[in-house]
């Protein structure tokens, strides 16, 4: 006899009936969805147009916290709009369409606005861009915990984040050779951007063909306001869980020095737009590659050992980078700044799954994002007014000690998670 649909046994049985289904179409939406976001994500080829449009590091940096500003500010309305539901598909695929057309808008103000309008219209639809993102993340990645066990999302993540590091790698080169040295549309990075609108709009598609089942237990509904006032009891209730929400943000505030990574490069050697696809295909492929070593090491040890780990990596890296001035090296230097950021990205959300219930679950995604976006907006406004003020080697350095900060603390104060 089947157990009733929205009783805990229901649930289990309904995750267990359709896995295979829902691994494969997580699978189809990371590779498609992630090719073209990591497109817009990755720390070459938005700053360096931006840079292009406005000659100012402080406008880089604000052009990247407009983004991260709405990435902070979301999360929580994305907790209070999905805790309530039983089934969460809908709503993300219609924040996911609304994040897209951001996307789409970058592309289209490239070919069709004069640079000072450009620019503007840019930074507005990056921070448009993160607020739908923002909302987006969340219900994603709850309906990942909903429908995949914790002992294969490692894998599962691993997996998506190859394939598309792969395909996206490609699309960087190519993208550089063919769309930006040619000046494709009249705006290679407009094109470029079209390029990523597609294949992000095709990941959307696939995600409408998970099956998701009833969640056995659901808050009441309540506003944003009002779940705000029920953050200190969450966070009192479990001490650890506050601990890694600190790691997790001073961790984020070290994304301060990431959009001036290829500006400094730059001073050292000279990077045309081949030169940018290559740097960028090298860093997505150690964003992505290395992660199915990154999954398969959190499946068996759990994501705490990949946060600390990851985090060192990424420090060594930009040690290099700061002394190198040839090209193969600062490739090596970019696929290794791709692993430990990709693997810090991937512990930090997945830690947050993996303390207390499934029914505070969408608020503990939402404010540990929120406090990551928050640091990140704060340091990127900061990294921009040092790098203008001063050079970029002091921003580099002050983002390795938040990392280290954040190293600490895991390793001192928190517990895997998984274990308790």
């Amino acid at each position: 006899m089947r157990p009733p649909s929205g009783s805990e046994a229901g649930f289990r049985e309904a995750v267990q009936e359709n896995l295979r289904r829902n691994y494969l179409v997580q699978l189809a939406h990371g590779f498609f969805g992630q090719t073209g976001l990591r497109l817009i994500h990755a720390p070459t080829f938005i700053p360096v147009y931006i840079y292009a449009l406005s000659g100012s590091e402080l406008v880089v940096g604000l052009a990247r916290a407009s983004q991260a500003l709405g990435q902070c500010l979301a999360p929580v309305l994305g907790a209070t709009l999905i805790e309530h539901r039983r089934r969460v598909l809908p709503l993300g695929l219609l924040t996911g369409a609304l994040m897209r057309l951001q996307i789409l808008g970058i592309a289209l103000a490239g070919i069709f606005l004069t640079s000072v309008w450009n620019l503007r219209a840019v930074c507005l639809l990056l921070g448009l861009f993160g607020f739908f993102l923002g909302i987006q993340s969340v219900v994603i990645i709850f309906l990942r915990a909903k429908v995949i066990p914790p002992e294969r999302r490692g894998t599962l993540i691993g997996l998506r984040s190859a394939l598309a590091g792969l395909c996206t790698s490609g699309v960087a080169y190519l993208g550089g050779r063919y769309l930006l040295e040619t000046e494709a549309l009249g705006n290679g990075y407009a094109a470029l951007f079209l390029v990523a609108f597609g294949f992000t709009s095709l990941g959307l598609a696939m995600l409408a063909f998970l099956r998701e089942p009833e969640s056995p237990e659901v808050r009441e509904r309540s506003g944003v306001i009002e779940r705000l006032s029920h953050l200190p009891e969450l966070l009192r209730a479990d001490h650890e869980f506050t601990l890694y929400f600190l790691a997790r943000a001073l961790g984020s505030m070290g994304r301060m020095a990431m959009p001036y990574y290829v500006i400094f490069a730059a001073t050292r050697i000279e990077i045309p737009g081949t030169t940018l696809g290559i740097l960028t295909a090298a860093f997505l492929v150690g964003q992505t590659m290395i992660i199915l070593v990154w999954g398969a090491l959190a499946d068996r040890r759990g994501f705490r050992i990949v946060f600390n780990a990851s985090l060192l990596i990424w420090i060594l890296a930009v040690l290099v980078l700061m002394e190198t001035t040839d090209l193969t090296l600062l490739t090596l230097v970019f696929m290794a700044i791709g692993t430990g950021v990709g693997g810090f990205m991937m512990a930090a959300q997945n830690l947050a799954l993996e303390f207390g219930s499934m029914k505070n679950l969408p608020m503990r995604i939402a404010i540990a994002n929120s406090a990551a976006e928050l640091t990140t907006v704060v340091g990127l406004i900061l990294g921009g007014v040092l790098a203008m003020s001063f050079s970029y080697p002091p921003v580099f350095w002050i983002a390795i000690l938040f990392k280290c900060a954040a190293i600490a603390i895991m390793t001192r104060y928190v517990g895997e998670p998984r274990t308790r």
